[in-house]
């Protein structure tokens, strides 16, 4: 029953930096494993990175080093800091949250139960 909804998405030129909120409301995320996944134009949901309870990170191997995924649970948001940015990131990038603890692969989009509307990253070339 969680909402999520991102924000800060927007036009950065290559080499720049954005930061992506995911506000969640309705349940405390806490305890939920959160991801960022990313959709360009004419391509599949891709992951991007997760974050666990515990606070344990895993990234895309396309933004390691560049993208840090964070939470601050006293504000029951997940952020996504990007930093270099390059046109290959232009995307739609949405926040999930897996509250089942049980279920798979956190780098499958499947395994999430929701999703938030996206916000749109555009970094021209």
């Amino acid at each position: 029953q969680v909402q999520l909804a991102e924000s800060g998405g927007g036009l950065v030129q290559a080499g720049g930096s954005l930061r992506l909120s995911c506000a969640a409301s309705g349940r405390t995320i806490s305890s939920y494993t959160m991801g960022w996944f990313r959709q360009a134009p004419g391509k599949e949901r891709e992951f991007v990175a997760t974050i666990r309870s515990s606070g344990s990170t895993f990234y895309a191997d396309s933004v390691k080093g560049r993208f840090t995924i964070s939470r601050d649970n006293s504000k029951n948001t997940v952020y996504l800091q990007m930093t270099s940015l390059k046109p290959e990131d232009t995307a739609v990038y949405y926040c999930a949250a897996n509250s089942i603890p049980w279920r798979g692969s956190l780098i499958d989009m499947g395994t999430y139960d929701s999703w938030g509307r996206g916000t749109q990253v555009t970094v021209p070339s």
